[in-house]
């Protein structure tokens, strides 16, 4: 499976830094009744993650908001500590951007989203994507190639709404 618009997206068991420590959330709990934003990426403190991919939808954050996006969701095949670090170091976390882990990544690979580059250390990590989700289901998507960072970020998702 690769996500495709109408699909509903698979249930997954996601880390988050909470104020106490590491939690898990269900990724359905954050979808259901709800018009969300959910983007992937390799991974925090990646390069075009950092400089370009997170930097694009906190511009774009408050657009977002005013096209009825009820929150932005970040999935890394990273850790809630490692997410936690990144997203204070970026300013993802002061604009709101819920950043999720899928340290597994089981939900990337249901999504067909996995891609592995062994020479630069990054195994089983996602490939980049963006999507509308309203109640559980994409609503809009766009999927860059491997290693591009281009069609996935926040102004191109915005612009296809």
């Amino acid at each position: 499976m690769t996500i495709s618009i109408g699909d509903t997206l698979p249930d997954a068991d996601m880390s988050v830094m909470g104020e106490n420590g590491p939690e898990i959330v269900k990724l359905s709990d954050k979808l259901a009744g709800r018009k969300v934003v959910v983007f992937g990426l390799p991974g925090a403190f990646t390069g075009p993650c950092s400089t370009i991919h997170i930097p694009s939808f906190i511009r774009t954050a408050e657009q977002f908001k005013a096209k009825g996006v009820e929150e932005i969701i970040c999935i890394a095949v990273n850790d809630p500590f490692v997410l936690k670090a990144w997203g204070e170091a970026t300013g993802a976390t002061a604009a709101g951007i819920t950043l999720l882990g899928d340290a597994d990544a089981s939900f990337t690979k249901a999504l067909g989203m996995e891609f592995t580059a062994k020479p630069i250390g990054l195994v089983d990590r996602s490939n980049r994507y963006a999507a509308v989700i309203e109640n559980g289901v994409v609503t809009a998507v766009n999927v860059d190639e491997p290693g591009v960072c281009d069609v996935s970020t926040g102004e191109q998702l915005l612009a296809a709404i």
